[in-house]
């Protein structure tokens, strides 16, 4: 079996590749010629093929579809930051929506009997109150919510029309060591260890009271696979179907290394969002009952993990 993975160099790229390489999969991953160096996947290039392509630019889509011609394509590859999006709303549009309908096109055109995941957003359900679930009106808050919400259509667009096995998957905030440092989750843990190495003494962030249902990255692209293993696509909501507020998670890191967060923590109003999401809580029971799938890693293990990488030691390379 041949899996793409668009975004192979992010979070869940990196994960889902692992995945896949130990269910004996050929992995091969499309990567923006300027990728990130700090993505920790580039460490393991040598296990998958990597081709460069922009996904903005159908001509390279198509060409790199046509040259692995897959039995299952992952589009992960976004402009993921919702904060950002509200700065380059063009950017993300661009990436999020042409991006995606690129990806569509060319499955159609040359793989139609491949099967396709499309990664879906939390974001999409924005001001719906909690819980949420397949059925919840969707009403995005953000230009990022807004593209993905047209990504998510699209692929339903292509399934009814064509009759092609496309899936969404509606990921509720998904963390991990892997995360980048831009993401809050991570931007707590990272500045962290500064304050314990004595690099830093504050982090400053926007809203603490906002809720999320946070869940582990490893555990999430195992329900990727899952979907793409079914008698018919569908969409799913995968969450942990519990929420927290930035303050509990700031209070579970802190806890971590034996200090009070009040003490390191500023709001700065720069940081605060034209428009936010207040909560956002995952129902993954249509997940549980059609996919076997369900969360493994609590909250508060998901936080001790995310520290302790961080804080560790860095090891010097030997000589």
């Amino acid at each position: 079996m041949k899996a793409l993975i668009s975004g192979i160099s992010g979070q869940d790229g990196s994960y889902l590749a692992e995945f896949l390489l130990a269910r004996n999969y050929q992995v091969f991953g499309l990567e923006r010629r300027v990728a990130l160096e700090d993505q920790k996947y580039r460490r393991r290039k040598d296990v998958a093929v990597i081709i460069p392509c922009d996904i903005t630019n159908y001509s390279s889509v198509f060409a790199a579809v046509q040259q692995i011609m897959p039995d299952e394509i992952y589009h992960l590859a976004a402009q993921s930051d919702v904060g950002y999006s509200f700065k380059d709303p063009f950017q993300t549009l661009d990436t999020n929506v042409i991006g995606t309908m690129n990806m569509l096109e060319a499955f159609r055109q040359l793989v139609p009997r491949a099967r396709f995941y499309f990664a879906g957003t939390s974001e999409i359900f924005g001001s719906s109150p909690p819980p949420q679930n397949e059925l919840t009106p969707m009403r995005p808050r953000s230009p990022y919510g807004v593209a993905k919400l047209a990504g998510f259509h699209l692929v339903r667009n292509y399934r009814e029309s064509y009759g092609l096995f496309a899936c969404s998957g509606i990921l509720f905030n998904h963390e991990s060591p892997r995360r980048g440092k831009e993401f809050v989750t991570r931007k707590i843990t990272s500045t962290l260890a500064k304050i314990v190495r004595g690099e830093e003494t504050k982090i400053r962030l926007g809203n603490l009271d906002t809720r999320r249902d946070w869940g582990y990255a490893g555990d999430y692209v195992e329900a990727m696979w899952l979907m793409l293993q079914q008698p018919k696509p569908d969409d799913y909501v995968i969450a942990t179907n519990e929420t927290h507020s930035i303050k509990e998670f700031l209070n579970e890191a802190f806890k971590q290394v034996g200090l009070d967060w009040e003490e390191f923590v500023e709001q700065d109003p720069q940081f605060v969002r034209p428009a936010d999401v207040q909560e956002l809580q995952g129902d993954y029971s249509k997940a549980e009952r059609v996919l076997g799938w369900k969360p493994r890693t609590k909250f508060k293990d998901l936080v001790k993990m995310m520290v302790e990488a961080d804080t560790k030691p860095v090891e010097m390379p030997s000589e």
